[in-house]
Formats: C-alpha cells, structure tokens, sequence
C-alpha cells in the first residue's frame, strides 16, 4: 500500500467515527505505518524469499546478476552496511547478509569463542536473525522520518516543486531489509530438533538457510578430517 493510499484509507476511517477521531492526524498514522511495514518475522522471511526466488531466475538468465552476501555478526554492523551500499549505489538490489556459523561460534557466543563444532547455543542464530532485522528496520524508519521532515518543510516555505518530488521518494522507497542467508550448522540434534530450530530461524526472519551435510553430533569444521557425512539440502521459502 502506497503513502497516498495509506492516507486517503485512513481519512475514510476517521471520517466514519462521527468526530471521535478527529484528532488524529491521518497523514502521522500513515508515516507510522510505512515506518512500522514489517510487523512479524515471517512478513520479513516472505517478503525476502521473493527476492531471491527473482534473483535466482536472473542469475540463471545471465551469470552476470550474481549476488553478494556479506557476513555479518551484530545488528549494528548490518545496519551500517546496507546504509552505506544504499548510499553509495542508490540500491540494496542483489545484496544478502550472510550469518556464517563459525562466525557465530566464535563471536556470539555466551561461552566466549568457540571452534567450528556447533559448541554454541543453537539459540544463537535466530537471536542474531531477530536483532539484525531490528537494525535494519530501525534504518528505514530513520530515513523516512528525516524524509517525512523534508516534506514538512517544503509545505512551510511553500515550496511544491520540492514537496512533489519528495513524495515520489517516499512512494518509492526502497528498504533496508535484505534477505539474509543462515547457517544452521549440521541441525544441533535430530530430525525433530533440525525442524524446530529451522523454524525458529523462518519466524525470526530468515528466508534461506544453509545446513551441512554431516551427522550432528560429530559436526567437524569444514577444513578437518573425520568428518562423517549424510546427505545435505538447501531450503528456501
């Protein structure tokens, strides 16, 4: 739903409630609502499995729309990239965030740094997926407040011309949120603890994961010997 659409629906609510709301101000519940887009985790997982479903088809067209994942490991820090590719391509198109799970292992963990073995909390994932989002989200809703502002004063100074051409901006913003690629190890536990933890990762946003194609319970790095192997999958929403 579009800013202008977001408005004109909720001026027609306020509008049906015989003057009780008329208080509220329909243009500050719509910039709530385009601030507040992603209301659960699956919207994220959904939104972002779309995007990779349509990056997959064009890589496959053409090898040349590949992809990057950047890895990553705190919210603040998949925060400050995607501020600063969208700044400095004017586009997140075709850019994932890539939660590693040595990465986790070592840097996420409550028992300090740890090998490539899933030593760590199986919970360390999905908390990470969770927190990313919240930074990510936390961008767009910075950058449309101070787009929002710009409006304000462009209608105060008069000025349409800049009025109009923000608006447009607004209309066509694009998000922060990216799809991000999980690494859910060799599954920490059996087929039903595999299940369980996949879908605490899905709820918490992520619309890929990665899981190794080693028996849990003797997971080995990727670099050593004596790793015991099953047969592997990659899922996607």
């Amino acid at each position: 739903m579009t800013y202008q659409t977001h408005i004109a629906q909720l001026t027609n609510l306020i509008a049906d409630q015989n003057g009780t709301w008329d208080a509220i101000s329909p243009e500050s519940v719509a910039r709530m609502r385009l601030q507040n887009r992603f209301a659960t985790g699956l919207d994220i997982a959904r939104y972002t499995a779309a995007i990779m479903r349509k990056d997959m088809a064009a890589y496959d067209a053409d090898p040349a729309n590949y992809t990057q994942s950047l890895g990553c490991w705190h919210g603040f820090i998949a925060q400050q990239k995607m501020i600063s590719i969208k700044k400095h391509f004017g586009t997140t198109d075709r850019r994932y965030l890539y939660l590693s799970g040595w990465m986790v292992a070592a840097m996420r963990s409550e028992f300090g740094p740890l090998p490539d073995q899933s030593m760590h909390e199986k919970t360390s994932v999905p908390a990470l997926i969770e927190e990313l989002y919240t930074f990510l989200r936390q961008a767009d809703a910075r950058e449309l407040g101070m787009m929002f502002r710009e409006v304000d004063a462009a209608r105060a100074t008069g000025n349409a011309i800049e009025e109009q051409r923000l608006l447009n901006a607004i209309e066509n913003h694009q998000t922060h949120v990216v799809p991000i690629i999980a690494d859910i190890d060799a599954g920490f536990g059996n087929a039903e603890a595999t299940y369980l933890l996949a879908r605490k990762m899905i709820e918490a946003g992520a619309c890929t994961l990665q899981i190794e194609n080693q028996v849990s319970d003797e997971k080995q790095c990727g670099h050593q010997d004596g790793k015991v192997t099953v047969p592997h999958c990659f899922s996607s929403l």
